[in-house]
Order: structure tokens, then C-alpha cells, then sequence
């Protein structure tokens, strides 16, 4: 796709705009702790791109009720907001690419599984905030990704037809919501590999923003 072709661009937020893998990583892996659950290799890769509430039940591998899986995501959120203190980065590029993208007058969104909460102070916290006036978080829908809900409402309140988003996610659920809301796809390649992220249907896959232009 290029910048032609697409009326306005997408962004996840965890591991697209803000390289936030560590202090998620870890923050299962406490919870997990908590529980006196072994983790299983790779486990933090069942979480990417889902609702905490969804991926609860993923790690414990079991039936989690909506009662103790929004239990449990809120003691995940706890580890991962006491984490999060130490700072957050951006992923390298990511704010001056948000900035062009604003000089050119190119619509902007962001569409996360993260809460309402975390977006706000963690956008605000490298600088993009004020760059998004259309943010869709866990908090906005039913269903997450890989639901194409969230995309899709993004899409609305864009004012333009998905058709016309192009999507930048890190996540293979993320990559099936928006190309299943009808969307085009490009990968970072922050949480899964290259091959993982063409697979799932992205049209190429990027290490960061370095140097990205538009039209892309």
C-alpha cells in the first residue's frame, strides 16, 4: 500500500508506538508467580495482542471465570503499572514518523487491547497523545482482538472505510483483527518474528521507524 492508497493509518500501541515488551513480559511473569504457576517457554507470546481478561485464561491453560479473570488482569496491571515506573521508550522512530504523518494531514488513530488508563499515560509519556484524536482501547469494546471490533471502530471514527486504514501491529492476533475488518497490514517485528507476521497476513514486516516516510 502506498500513502495513495491509504486515507488514513492505525497504529497498536504496545510494542508499535511504545516499546513496552519487557515491563508486559515480566509482569505475567510475576503474576504468574503469584499463582505458583511454572511458566511454559515463551509463555508471554500467548498474551500478545489480547485483552488481559482474555489472556488469563491462555496462561493458566484452564476455564477462567469473568469474575477471576478480571481479578487476575487487574493484579497483572498492578505489576505492570509498578514496572512501567522505571520509564518508558518509544520504539525508535515512532514519534517523528506520528508527526509527520500530522504535518502531511494524514488521519491517525491508535486501536489497543491496553486500557483507556495505560493509553492516555503512556502516550502522554513519549510525547504522542496530542497527535491521536481517535483512540479505541479494551475498554471501548466487547470483544478484542483477534475480533476485528476495535479496527473497526477505529475505522469509525476516522470517518473513512477500512478499506482505506493501512494498520501497523506487532501481534499475530492483532494482524488477523484488522485484516479480517478488511484492512492492509505492516508488521513490526518487536514480539514475533518476520515470517510469523507475513504469515498471518502482513505485507511486509518492519524492525521500526527509522527513517519511514510517507507515502510509506
Amino acid at each position: 500500500m502506498t500513502g495513495a492508497g491509504a486515507g488514513a493509518v492505525i497504529f497498536d500501541m504496545d510494542g508499535v508506538l511504545l516499546d513496552s515488551g519487557a515491563h508486559h513480559r515480566d509482569a505475567w511473569r510475576q503474576l504468574l508467580a503469584d499463582l505458583a504457576v511454572e511458566p511454559a517457554p515463551e509463555f508471554w507470546r500467548r498474551t500478545i495482542g489480547r485483552p488481559a481478561e482474555e489472556a488469563v485464561a491462555q496462561l493458566l491453560d484452564r476455564p477462567v471465570d469473568a469474575a477471576e479473570a478480571a481479578a487476575l488482569a487487574r493484579r497483572k496491571r498492578e505489576h505492570y503499572t509498578r514496572l512501567a515506573a522505571r520509564g518508558m521508550l518509544p520504539i525508535a522512530g515512532a514519534p517523528a514518523f506520528v508527526r509527520l504523518l500530522a504535518a502531511e494531514g494524514v488521519p491517525r488513530a491508535v486501536a489497543t487491547s491496553a486500557s483507556r488508563h495505560d493509553v492516555e499515560s503512556l502516550l502522554s509519556e513519549i510525547g504522542v497523545r496530542v497527535y491521536f484524536d481517535v483512540v479505541v482501547t479494551a475498554d471501548d469494546v466487547r470483544r478484542g482482538k483477534p475480533d476485528p471490533e476495535v479496527y473497526l471502530r477505529a475505522a469509525e471514527g476516522l470517518g473513512l472505510p477500512p478499506e482505506r486504514c493501512l494498520v501497523f501491529e506487532d501481534s499475530v492476533v492483532g494482524i488477523h483483527a484488522a485484516r479480517t475488518a478488511g484492512m492492509r497490514v505492516i508488521g513490526l517485528a518487536t514480539a514475533h518474528s518476520v515470517r510469523e507476521l507475513l504469515a498471518a497476513g502482513a505485507e511486509r514486516a518492519i524492525a521500526d521507524f527509522e527513517g519511514f516516510a510517507w507515502p510509506v
